[in-house]
């Protein structure tokens, strides 16, 4: 056998080998209930940012949270399995990990906001949210205009809403990379006070350990927080939008709210 025909057979059998792996490749996608596409064969792969505590964090193990037990909703509506990945925060903005097929949909406390409408399709709000200020004990201050003319240290948690508004409003905070930095940041003296969302501040109260801050004010900022999908996947979209309301219906979300948050502020904006 001559040299050219056996590289011809090696080369046939390199590029069969090469379209079954490609082939293999597309496999790995798949579909759930309603033939509502996945980047994964019987998963829903959900985008995060860990810790992100009452609506993400890890604990013993395995994640958990509001955000976990509502994403769980979908998977079930879906007949999957539910799969977290933990990210950066600045990474969801863009939508570049929903747009590479890293993950399905991104549930990480993220508010609607129309700059993040362009890259990103936002189900219907989950979520109101407001800010809140929290500080050392003894300091006086009860609010943005004494913080301001305090002169304190305001830390805020980078790439979120929360910072956006502290800078809108004439500050020029110390930023963290996680709400949890941002903690540590005001326990070790680095802030005096924080600027974040008020539900992970309320958790943050919780533990006996923080006896040492208070809330001094709670900021109404009109946010609202949403689950995010690739732009234009429109079944999952209507997937997660029909789980909201079904759990909003049949009591669901007051019970997982009231799990996570305690007692729902009112009847008509859960």
């Amino acid at each position: 056998m001559s040299a050219r025909p056996m590289s011809l057979l090696v080369f046939g059998i390199a590029v069969a080998l090469s379209a079954g792996m490609a082939g293999c490749s597309k496999d790995k996608t798949g579909t759930g209930a309603g033939g509502v596409p996945l980047v994964k064969e019987g998963t829903l792969v959900t985008c995060t940012h860990i810790p992100y505590p009452p609506f993400q964090v890890e604990k013993d193990g395995k994640y958990v949270g509001f955000d976990v037990d509502i994403i769980e909703l979908v998977a079930k509506k879906l007949g999957v399995k539910q799969e977290f990945v933990d990210t950066p925060f600045e990474n969801f903005k863009t939508g570049a990990f929903l747009n590479s097929g890293r993950c399905d949909l991104v549930a990480a406390g993220m508010t609607i906001t129309e700059p993040r409408r362009k890259n990103i399709d936002f189900s219907e709000p989950y979520f109101d949210a407001k800010q809140a200020l929290l500080i050392k004990k003894g300091i006086a201050v009860t609010d943005l205009a004494t913080l301001k003319s305090s002169g304190k240290k305001v830390g805020t948690q980078s790439q979120t809403t929360g910072e956006d508004f502290t800078k809108s409003k004439g500050f020029d905070p110390v930023s963290f990379e996680s709400s949890d930095a941002l903690l540590n940041g005001l326990r070790s003296g680095q802030v005096e006070t924080v600027i974040e969302d008020h539900p992970v501040v309320q958790a943050w109260m919780k533990d006996p350990s923080n006896s040492a801050f208070e809330i001094a004010a709670y900021l109404d900022t009109g946010e609202q927080l949403g689950i995010a999908v690739k732009k234009g996947n429109s079944k999952l979209l209507a997937a997660v939008n029909e789980v909201l309301a079904q759990a909003k219906s049949d009591g669901t979300y007051q019970r997982l709210y009231e799990q996570w948050f305690g007692p729902m502020p009112t009847a008509k904006k859960p």
